[in-house]
Order: C-alpha cells, then sequence, then structure tokens
C-alpha cells in the first residue's frame, strides 16, 4: 500500500468528518501538458481543465481525505522533453498519476518512462490506436470512434467520392491515414482517389497543397478533405481555404483536431458547414454539459469555450477518483485494477465505460462548423468500444488487447500468445 492507503483513518476522512486539508501530505498529480510552442494553442487548455477539475473535487472534500495538488509542467511541444518531464513528474514530484499529452509523439516519448516507472497516465486526445500499454488509459478516441465513422459520413451523406487525406507529419496522421486508405480501397474507392499529404509542424504555405486539393475534382468529382492537421498549422489551412473561396458546399472538410479552442482564433464566417468529428462538442444537450460549460466560463471568462479533449479529461479524471476510492489507495497497480468497468456519466447525455484494453466507450458525433466558432451536431452514434488494434491493417486484425484477464495489450487471437508486455511499437 502506499501513503495514500485506505485505512480507519482515510476512511474516516470521506465520511467528511475531517476536512480534506487535514491530510499530512497531498495526493500529487501531474500535468503534463505544452504550454509554449506550436500545440500550446490546444495543450493549455487542457492544464485548465485539470486545474478546475481539481479544484472542483478539492472543494468536495479531497480524496482519501487528502488534498489534491496539481503539478504542472511545460513540455513545450519538444517531444523528447515530454520523456524527461515524465520522469521528473514520477522520481522528484513524486505524482501518483499523470495527465497529459496530445500528439502521439509525445505520448510515445512520455511510454518508457511510464512502463519503467510504473507511472501511470491519462491520455486525453483521438490517436491512431495500434497501441495498448498497461501504463496508459486512453481516453480519447480511436479510429473507429473518430475516422472511420467520419469517412462513412463523406461516402454516405455527403456522397464523396475522391479523398484528400492531409495531415501533419508525425505518427498519428501518418497511421490513422494508412488505415483510412486501406479501408478506402475495401470499400471499392480506387487508390489513384487518395491524395495524400504530410506537412511539417507549423506549417504556414498551404497554397500549393490547396490549389493540388482543387485539381483533384477538376473532372468534376466530389472531393472531401480528411484533415489529421495539428496544432496551429490549421489556422493558415483554413484561411488558405478561405482565401481560395472554397466553401463547404465545394469541397467539405471533416477534421480530427480541430476542435472548439481552435476556431476561437479563427474568423470562422467562410468556414460555416465543414465538419468536424468527436465524442464531444461544447453545442451537447444535457444537464451534465451545462453545469461543466457555466463552471468552466464562471472560473475561465466568457470567452473560453470547451472541446473534445477536455471531456476525455473530465470523464479521465472522475473514473480515476472513483477508482482510487474503491481501491483504497492511489497505488497504481491497485487502481488500475479500479479502473477496468468504471463508468461514470459522459457530457452528451450518455455513458463512458472503461474496457479492459484501457480504451472508453464512447458515442461519435459530427460537427458542422457555425458562424460563431461552435458546432452543430449533425449526427450522433450510441456508445462506441474503441478498438485498440484496427480490423482495416491485416498484421492488427489478429490482434486484441485484454489486461483485465489476458494481462496483455498485445494478444495474438491465432496462435492464443502474448506477442509483448512491454512497449516498443
Amino acid at each position: 500500500m502506499t501513503k495514500y492507503s485506505l485505512g480507519v483513518t482515510a476512511a474516516f476522512f470521506i465520511a467528511g468528518s475531517v476536512a480534506a486539508q487535514d491530510c499530512a501530505d497531498p495526493i500529487k498529480v501531474g500535468v503534463l501538458h505544452s504550454l509554449s510552442g506550436t500545440m500550446a494553442i490546444s495543450e493549455t487548455t487542457l492544464k485548465d481543465t485539470m486545474e478546475l477539475l481539481i479544484a472542483q473535487q478539492n472543494e468536495a472534500g479531497g480524496l482519501l481525505g487528502c488534498e489534491i495538488e496539481a503539478v504542472v509542467v511545460d513540455p513545450a511541444s519538444d517531444w523528447p522533453l515530454f520523456a524527461e518531464k515524465a520522469r521528473e513528474l514520477l522520481t522528484v514530484s513524486d505524482v501518483d498519476v499523470i495527465f497529459g499529452s496530445w500528439t502521439s509523439v509525445s505520448r510515445k516519448s512520455a511510454l518508457p518512462v511510464l512502463e519503467e516507472l510504473n507511472g501511470l497516465m491519462f491520455y486525453p486526445v483521438q490517436y491512431e490506436g495500434e497501441e495498448s500499454s498497461r501504463n496508459v488509459f486512453y481516453t480519447g478516441a480511436a479510429p473507429n470512434q473518430q475516422a472511420i465513422p467520419a469517412t462513412d459520413y463523406f461516402r454516405e451523406e455527403l456522397g464523396v467520392e475522391k479523398f484528400a487525406l492531409l495531415g501533419t507529419d508525425y505518427v498519428y496522421p501518418r497511421t490513422t491515414n494508412n488505415i483510412l486508405e486501406q479501408y478506402l480501397i475495401d470499400a471499392g474507392i480506387p487508390e489513384e482517389n487518395i491524395f495524400v499529404n504530410y506537412t511539417p509542424f507549423g506549417h504556414s504555405d498551404w497554397s500549393t497543397i490547396v490549389a493540388d486539393v482543387v485539381e483533384l475534382g477538376a473532372d468534376g468529382s466530389q472531393v472531401g478533405v480528411i484533415s489529421t492537421i495539428n496544432g496551429d498549422a490549421n489556422i493558415g489551412f483554413y484561411k488558405e481555404l478561405a482565401s481560395a473561396g472554397i466553401s463547404a458546399d465545394d469541397i467539405p472538410v471533416v477534421a480530427f483536431s480541430v476542435g472548439e479552442e481552435e476556431l476561437s482564433g479563427l474568423d470562422t464566417s467562410d468556414l460555416v458547414g465543414h465538419l468536424a468529428a468527436w465524442n464531444y462538442f461544447q453545442s451537447a444537450e444535457s444537464e451534465a454539459n451545462d453545469e461543466w460549460v457555466a463552471a468552466w466560463k464562471e472560473t475561465m471568462g466568457e470567452e473560453r469555450v470547451t472541446n473534445d479533449p477536455m471531456e476525455a479529461h473530465y470523464i479521465g479524471f472522475n473514473m480515476w477518483v472513483n477508482a482510487v476510492e474503491e481501491a483504497g489507495t492511489t497505488d497504481v497497480d491497485a487502481v488500475r485494477e479500479a479502473m477496468y468497468g468504471q463508468e461514470f456519466p459522459n457530457l452528451t447525455g450518455g455513458t463512458a465505460v472503461m474496457l479492459p484494453n484501457h480504451h472508453l466507450a464512447k458515442p461519435v458525433l459530427i460537427g458542422e462548423i457555425t458562424a460563431d466558432g461552435q458546432f452543430d451536431i449533425i449526427s450522433q452514434t450510441e456508445e462506441v468500444p474503441g478498438d485498440a488494434w484496427t480490423d482495416f491493417l491485416p498484421e492488427s486484425a489478429v490482434l486484441t488487447s485484454d489486461w483485465k484477464d489476458l494481462g496483455c495489450g498485445m494478444y495474438n487471437t491465432e496462435t492464443e500468445t502474448c506477442v509483448q508486455l512491454t512497449s516498443n511499437y
């Protein structure tokens, strides 16, 4: 048991007889989000989210009779620095859990450290899948909870015939697009009707790429853009679309990394009708969301918006709190076991469930950009179980993840063997 074991005294605290601040040592929550560099536009909000969630929990009495303390570090959009900061949080600051990272390259940078030191991290952003670490809970969307449903919407609802897959040059866009290419080919889309392009972080000159996308539809075919562009590069991309006079009716864009926060820095008047696929939008109608948005704006300012990765932290943090209380300790192994099957109301009116593969079951939403920088939700599914390993790549289709019963995140169902326990992918 750790120093935060639930003995008679801690149980007495939880009952409310002793205030959380009477605990000798705080429970420490590491916050590993970029506050500077190209990803600050997206990640600063997640740091603010964690501080609000922790403040709310402290107001409710803390955890195991203790005050919770946020330990914030800035990996500065520098991918190797995520590993260094994760080690600092676990060894110097002695945090009990980490909430953080945005890009997959930053998550993968931290993975070896988390597994070496048996740290626990909650990762709140949509990603490419093809991973299941015993030391990470993935509260954002896997491809089957975002990329595949968005592609289906393009084909079935908008009649898109040619696809431009535009992404930032790192692992998430490349792997996601590999999955989507195979998915489209399996669906009968010719390879020549699929245009793929990658640009570096912070890319700003989009004129040639937008011209190439327009050319794709020169024969009159309906073209659609599937965007895995990340960070502040989105600003230049959408501005170039607008300056080229391209509307959503001409070439619709569905983005996987653009939400309310990113749009708040843009003039969205020319972007009306373009789409995003997430598991949450601020415009979701539910009592829980009304309360969350009101608390957020009261604390951060009326102009501040909410977004999908915030909801992922909202769900993940509350599940972690409940798992700690159930386990009676912040010990990583005990909390991990208590996480399986955890349920918590999401902000869209349903219930998120933590699966044995360390992914959530969550609904998939398609939103249409409105003139005020919000999204009109035009499609919403029931909860979809997150899939760690895609069915659309042959080498992954035979794999499954089950840390609860199989004790393996990369289990080959054909050979009935565990391929590996630590992450080298």
